[in-house]
C-alpha cells in the first residue's frame, strides 16, 4: 500500500461515474490521508497547544457528479471542520493544495476576516511560493506576493460565499516524484509558516 501519493493517485480524477471515481479515491488517495494524519496530527497538536482531530472527506452528498477534487482536514472539533479554521491537504489531477483555510460555513467570518485584515503584514511575509484562493472548489490561486490582500479579504468579510484559503500549491508531477518522508517534510514546512497566522486570528 502506498505512503504517497502516485501518478495513479491523480489519476483517479480521470475515471468517469461517481462509484468508480470514489472507489478509486478510496484505494488510492485516502489510505495516504490516513498515513499524513497519523504522522502530523500530534505535530499540530503539539505546536497549537489544543487536539487537532483528522477528518477524511467521504463526499457522502454526492448523488450523481463524482468530486474534481478530495482532501483531509485538521480541526479542533471532533465531529467537524468546516464551521472552524482548519488545515487541508488535498488533490485535484494536477496538484496538491496545502491551505490553512477559513471557508464560507463559518461563523463569525466578519471577525476573522476583520483580524486578518489587520494582519496583511504577518501574510505578506509567507515564503514567496505561498499562495491564496477565495474558492476552495476552484483551482484557480494567485501568489501571495501578487496578490491584493486587502480587496481580497473585504470581499471575503462582505460577500458570504467568499472564503480564504492560503499555503502551498505543489504539482502532481514534482507530488508524485516525492517519498512518503519528502511528502511529509513538505506539509509540516508549509504548517509551520501557517501555524503563527492560525494562533494570530484565533
Amino acid at each position: 500500500m502506498s505512503t504517497h501519493f502516485t501518478k495513479e493517485a491523480f489519476k483517479a480524477f480521470e475515471i468517469e461515474g461517481l462509484e468508480n471515481r470514489m472507489d478509486a479515491i478510496r484505494k488510492r488517495i485516502q489510505p495516504v490521508f490516513r498515513h499524513i494524519g497519523a504522522e502530523v496530527s500530534p505535530d499540530l497538536t503539539v505546536n497549537l497547544a489544543e487536539d487537532m482531530y483528522v477528518h477524511i472527506a467521504q463526499h457522502a452528498r454526492r448523488k450523481v457528479n463524482p468530486p474534481n477534487d478530495t482532501w483531509m482536514a485538521f480541526s479542533p472539533n471532533k465531529r467537524g471542520y468546516k464551521k472552524h479554521p482548519h488545515f487541508q491537504v488535498g488533490l485535484f489531477d494536477d496538484h496538491l493544495f496545502i491551505w490553512l483555510a477559513y471557508i464560507y460555513e463559518l461563523p463569525n467570518k466578519q471577525q476573522y476576516a476583520s483580524k486578518l485584515l489587520d494582519q496583511q503584514e504577518l501574510l505578506r511575509t509567507l515564503p514567496e511560493d505561498f499562495v491564496i484562493s477565495y474558492d476552495h472548489m476552484k483551482k484557480e490561486a494567485v501568489r501571495v506576493t501578487d496578490a491584493n490582500l486587502e480587496q481580497g479579504l473585504v470581499r471575503f468579510r462582505d460577500v458570504k460565499k467568499a472564503e480564504f484559503l492560503v499555503g502551498r500549491h505543489v504539482s502532481a508531477q514534482q507530488v508524485s516524484a516525492m517519498s512518503h518522508d519528502e511528502l511529509l517534510e513538505l506539509i509540516r514546512n508549509t504548517y509551520a509558516h501557517l501555524v503563527p497566522v492560525y494562533k494570530k486570528i484565533q
